[in-house]
C-alpha cells in the first residue's frame, strides 16, 4: 500500500512540475500558482510518507528488542528457578546405596581403587606406545597443513607497493557521484535559464502591420445570464488584461458580435511576446462564473478593422 502510495506521489508531483512550467511560459499565473500549491501538497506528503515509514521501522525494532528482552528475562528467571531449588531436590539424585545400613559389608571402593590402578597403567602403555609411533604421521600432517599457513611477516618497506583495499571501488563511487551532481546541476540551471527566458518582459521585434485583432468568446457557468450581463464580464477580463503586455494597451476597444463573441482591436500591433502574454491572461482571468476563450489573433492594415 506504501509503494503504491509512493508510486501516486511521485506521478502527481511530476505532473505537477510539468504544467507548472507549461503555465509559466504561457503567461498562465493563476493556474500556475495552482499548480505549484499542488506540488508542494504533494512533496509534503511524499516527505510524511517516508517520515511515517522510518518511524513505524524504528518501533519494530524496539518492538523486537523489547521482546528479545523478555524472553532473555524469562531464561534468567528459569535458571535462577532452578539454582534456587531446595538442597533436599538435589539430595535425591545421590547414590542410593548409600542410605543403605552399615551393617553390611560392601568391596565398592576397594575394586574401585584397583581398577583405577590397572586403567593407569594401561593408559601409560598406550601412551608410550602411542608417542613412538606418532613422529612420521605428525611430520606428513604438518606438511599437508604448510599450505594452509599464514606467509612470514613482509618487512616494513614491502607494505607501501601494496593496494589499498577498496580504493578502487571508492574512487569510481566517487566519480559517479560526481558525475549525476554536476548532471543534475547543470540541468537545473538550464531549465531555470530557460524558463526565465521565456517568462521575462523584453521589448520583441517591432510589429509593422497597423493593429492586432483579438477574437474571444466568453462562457459563463450560468445559462440564464443576459447579453449586458456576459458583455459585462468580458470587458471586465478585458479591462484587467490591458496591462499584461509590455507596451501599454492604450488604444484597445473591444466590440460584441453576438451569441459570446468579442472582438478587441488593439494598436499598435502586438509582437509575438505580447500576443502569448495578452493570450495567457486572458484564457486565465480570475472573474467569478466565467471563463474567455481566445478563438484567434492576426493583424491587421489599415482601414481593415472598420469593416
Amino acid at each position: 500500500m506504501r509503494k503504491i502510495a509512493y508510486v501516486f506521489g511521485a506521478l502527481a508531483a511530476a505532473g505537477a512540475g510539468t504544467y507548472l512550467v507549461v503555465y509559466l511560459y504561457r503567461w498562465q499565473w493563476q493556474r500556475a500558482m495552482i499548480c505549484g500549491v499542488l506540488l508542494l501538497v504533494v512533496e509534503v506528503m511524499l516527505l510524511g510518507l517516508v517520515t511515517l515509514g522510518r518511524l513505524n521501522r524504528i518501533e519494530e525494532r524496539l518492538r523486537d528488542t523489547d521482546r528479545r528482552q523478555r524472553e532473555l528475562d524469562a531464561r534468567q528467571e528459569d535458571v535462577l528457578t532452578r539454582l534456587r531449588e531446595p538442597a533436599v531436590t538435589r539430595e535425591e539424585t545421590r547414590f542410593r546405596w548409600l542410605d543403605d545400613s552399615a551393617d553390611r559389608a560392601y568391596v565398592f571402593v576397594p575394586v574401585l581403587m584397583v581398577a583405577g590402578v590397572v586403567l593407569s597403567g594401561l593408559a601409560w602403555v598406550v601412551q608410550k606406545v602411542a608417542s613412538a609411533t606418532a613422529r612420521p604421521a605428525e611430520r606428513r600432517l604438518a606438511g599437508r597443513l604448510a599450505v594452509l599457513a599464514a606467509p612470514a611477516p613482509a618487512a616494513p618497506g614491502d607494505l607501501d607497493d601494496l593496494p589499498e583495499l577498496g580504493a578502487g571501488a571508492s574512487r569510481g563511487r566517487t566519480a559517479r557521484v560526481t558525475t549525476v551532481a554536476v548532471f543534475s546541476v547543470a540541468l537545473l540551471a538550464a531549465l531555470v535559464v530557460g524558463l526565465a527566458d521565456l517568462t521575462q518582459t523584453r521589448a520583441g521585434e517591432a510589429n509593422e502591420h497597423e493593429a492586432t485583432s483579438v477574437l474571444v468568446q466568453i462562457d459563463l457557468r450560468e445559462p440564464d445570464v443576459s447579453s449586458d450581463g456576459k458583455a459585462l464580464a468580458a470587458h471586465q477580463i478585458w479591462e484587467s488584461c490591458r496591462h499584461s503586455t509590455a507596451a501599454p494597451l492604450r488604444n484597445a476597444s473591444l466590440g460584441d458580435l453576438g451569441n459570446g463573441m468579442y472582438a478587441g482591436v488593439v494598436r499598435p500591433a502586438l509582437t509575438d511576446h505580447d500576443v502569448m502574454r495578452l493570450r495567457g491572461c486572458l484564457e486565465d482571468a480570475t472573474l467569478d462564473r466565467a471563463h474567455l476563450t481566445v478563438v484567434g489573433v492576426s493583424d491587421v492594415e489599415s482601414g481593415d478593422d472598420s469593416r
